[in-house]
């Protein structure tokens, strides 16, 4: 089998839900803020949200989960259906539903109703977790992971198993791969003084060791991830590739999904913690789990069909919690130094970074012919990988004008020797009040410079 490896994610599904809203006004008749509701949304959290992150790109993925009779148990299994294979266990009582009011994108009060106790697993989990290249154990105390514990101990021994803790869950089974607790997790499983790097490193290894895992990785925000083994080895920080700024719930469920489908696929757990950080805040900057590309309605594509981020909805959604749309354009055909330096720049300058590419038509055109040297698809591809990159929106036409007008970006952002008012898309920003500037470009680096570069390298003498 040559794609994705097929994921097991055990856990404790919740069904979340987000009252979005504005706030300008006092409540009369209490200091309360009035919330003026504009979207009303709900989808799978916890385990849910886990799977549904690791079946993207066409992964095959079974959710081990209870689930009762309840609404919110219906409408889990409704947004689930054809993303994951749901294996249920019986749900005593209700599924917890978690309700976040927000405004202007910062939540108010959270709400948290129901609750109910899982049942004995059957044959079916059994042979689930036989098919699993790896287990996701995405535990958030509410028991799943204990009423499965003896069939996970019995693959840990030949399968990588990813255990995303809880304080007031199980305990992680002999053997696990990675442990993978947040900072306030941490804190609170090893309590101790400080909060730096150091501090980690012990609480981390004291952890592994006593949960007996191959190792913990704690993921620290902003800082990156400290992957610590038992003993008192050298740690290994993985610092994240920006600071992503959003909504980061549900970043901690991408980071495990993440984590755990690389080891499916033979990552080493350095690589896969590499991948699971840069994943991670892509997640946050393109709108966390209320991301409206997330939760389409289609069932998850094949490998070669797999979705980017989409670039309009991503853009609403940062202009809608007050951040700052940053947008750029090229063709972009040989990716190289001046590229990404121009890309890292431009990143740095707003919210999110959403990259205006010109179809292989618009390329030939401009650049006439054998070009481009790679096809759009992969151009794409590549761009999408780039931690400054959080999407990409293709253009047929010459120019970007008219995406522009649809993408309404705040800032449009060019490299090299331009002056602000000799750029042609100056004029269109300004109409809805936007700024196009110029960025340093690192001189002599230009894909048809490296184009005759490598012709001249592999031409025969004369």
């Amino acid at each position: 089998m040559t794609g994705p490896k097929p994921l097991v994610v055990v856990g404790d599904v919740l069904l979340d839900e987000d009252i979005e809203g504005v706030a300008t006004r006092l409540s009369p008749d209490a200091p309360a803020p009035v919330v003026d509701v504009t979207a009303d949304r709900r989808h799978p959290g916890g385990a849910g949200l886990a799977a549904a992150l690791a079946a993207r790109g066409g992964r095959e993925v079974i959710l081990v989960t209870a689930l009762g009779d309840d609404p919110a148990s219906e409408a889990v299994r409704r947004e689930l259906k054809g993303r994951v294979r749901l294996v249920e266990l019986p749900l005593d009582g209700t599924l917890p539903v978690k309700t976040r009011v927000m405004a202007s994108g910062r939540p108010l009060v959270r709400i948290d109703r129901g609750g109910g106790t899982p049942g004995e697993p059957d044959a079916a989990v059994r042979d689930a977790l036989a098919q699993a290249h790896a287990v996701l154990v995405a535990d958030y105390g509410r028991h799943t992971a204990s009423a499965v514990r003896e069939h996970l101990a019995a693959v840990t021994p030949r399968i990588p198993l990813v255990w995303d803790p809880h304080p007031k869950g199980d305990t992680p089974v002999p053997g696990a791969r990675l442990v993978t607790p947040n900072a306030v997790e941490t804190r609170v499983l090893c309590p101790g003084d400080g909060e730096t790097l150091r501090s980690y490193a012990r609480r981390g290894a004291e952890l592994a060791d006593r949960w007996r895992a191959a190792g913990v990785a704690v993921t620290l925000g902003e800082r990156g991830v400290l992957l610590t083994r038992p003993g008192s080895g050298t740690p290994m920080l993985i610092p994240a590739p920006y600071h992503a700024t959003g909504d980061p719930c549900g970043a901690g469920d991408c980071f495990a999904a993440t984590t755990a489908a690389a080891l499916a696929d033979g990552s080493l757990p350095e690589e896969a913690l590499q991948r699971a950080v840069a994943e991670a805040a892509a997640f946050v900057s393109a709108g966390g789990a209320t991301n409206p590309a997330l939760w389409r309605t289609t069932p998850a594509c094949g490998p070669e069909e797999t979705p980017g981020t989409d670039a309009f909805a991503l853009a609403e959604r940062v202009r809608a919690r007050g951040g700052t749309v940053v947008a750029t354009g090229g063709c972009f055909d040989l990716l190289h130094a001046g590229h990404v330096g121009l890309l890292e720049s431009a990143r740095r300058i707003g919210d999110c970074l959403i990259v205006c590419l010109n179809s292989d038509a618009s390329l030939t055109r401009r650049k006439g012919p054998g070009r481009p040297l790679n096809q759009q698809a992969d151009r794409v591809r590549v761009l999408e990988a780039l931690g400054s990159v959080d999407a990409v929106a293709v253009f047929e036409e010459d120019t970007p004008q008219e995406l522009l007008n649809k993408l309404r970006p705040d800032v449009w952002v060019k490299g090299g020797d331009y002056s602000v008012q000799d750029l042609p898309e100056a004029q269109a920003l300004h109409a809805w009040g936007g700024q196009a500037v110029v960025l340093p470009y690192l001189d002599g680096r230009s894909t048809t410079l490296l184009a005759r570069r490598a012709a001249a390298a592999v031409a025969p003498p004369s």
